[in-house]
């Protein structure tokens, strides 16, 4: 029988993450990304405001080449889609674009785990150019890397990639004063070891005193919800967080209703994906296609390694 493949689709939510936290995404409040060619799709959306716009990087995904890139999707103040174009680009799978502002400058922190490291991106042009300018060095290349200034330092949250189950069920930390480091391990890690709430999955928010780290419920299948972890605790040597209630997809997004793996806040809109699953024969031999190509790329970069 066909395999079932993840179809992710996006949208801007006109509310705060707090507010969906609290009453879930409202009918009506999202504004859907493009329509996408089948078997192809945007997911891990982050984004951030500049002079009246609102500028979205997301994972762009094709199954038939099974390696993801960096697109930009260009809003503008009344959330009028405008444009899109690529702007990342690499050799190996790229997704969960965390773009932030931080000691002057714009930064990009994707996932690109099979490339061996953690790579920080800076924008010599926002929001098109953007340079490589420091590999953070951790215990794994890291899984959903999102990082956080809170209490006169850098905190930064991601699981590990060495293990396929601890790549949904655990949650490290690292530490540093800089961004371009150095980075220091957290000797509890994993600090906390739960497929329903140890994957990153958003923006992290401090609420009441507390962080609030947007996690994926990968109890029943991979990004089948987000949780939110209240951080109490986070130094040097501890660690402690409590699990709470999050939020899914709702019924009204149908046929999305399978996933929500992203909770990025942005102001006063939230970014979101929401999935479906697909099982057909032809998405089979999309499928098979893509994990031909995939071996094949790899088998040519084994052998140009090799000299």
């Amino acid at each position: 029988m066909p395999r079932p493949l993840d179809i992710w689709r996006c949208a801007i939510v006109k509310q705060t993450a707090e507010e969906i936290v609290r009453d879930g995404v409202s009918p009506g409040s999202a504004i859907w990304f493009p329509d996408t060619p089948p078997f192809t799709f945007w997911a891990d959306p982050f984004a951030l405001w500049r002079d009246g716009r609102l500028y979205v990087f997301a994972e762009a995904f094709d199954y038939r080449t099974r390696i993801g890139h960096i697109d930009l999707l260009v809003y503008d103040g009344d959330l009028k889609f405008l444009e899109t174009r690529p702007i990342l680009r690499t050799p190996w799978h790229l997704s969960y674009p965390f773009v932030f502002e931080a000691e002057g400058d714009t930064w990009m922190l994707p996932e690109a785990y099979k490339s061996g490291t953690l790579t920080l991106y800076r924008a010599r042009s926002f929001p098109d150019d953007w340079e490589a300018v420091y590999s953070i060095p951790l215990d794994s290349p890291a899984i959903d890397a999102t990082p956080l200034w809170h209490g006169g330092r850098w905190w930064l949250f991601y699981s590990p990639s060495h293990d396929a189950l601890a790549r949904r069920s655990n949650l490290h930390v690292a530490w540093s004063d800089r961004l371009t480091g150095p980075w220091h391990l957290h000797p509890l890690n994993p600090v906390r070891a739960d497929l329903a709430s140890a994957r990153p999955g958003g923006r992290p928010m401090v609420w009441g005193g507390a962080i609030i780290l947007p996690v994926q419920d990968c109890r029943l299948t991979y990004g089948g919800a987000i949780r939110v972890l209240s951080i109490e605790t986070l130094d040097g040597t501890g660690f402690v967080a409590t699990d709470r209630a999050g939020v899914s997809a709702p019924s009204w997004m149908a046929p999305f209703t399978e996933g929500l793996h992203t909770l990025a806040s942005a102001g006063p809109v939230t970014l979101i994906d929401v999935k479906r699953t697909e099982a057909s024969f032809y998405g089979e031999a999309v499928r098979i296609q893509g994990v031909l190509r995939r071996r094949w790329r790899e088998a040519r970069s084994l052998k140009r390694s090799a000299g």
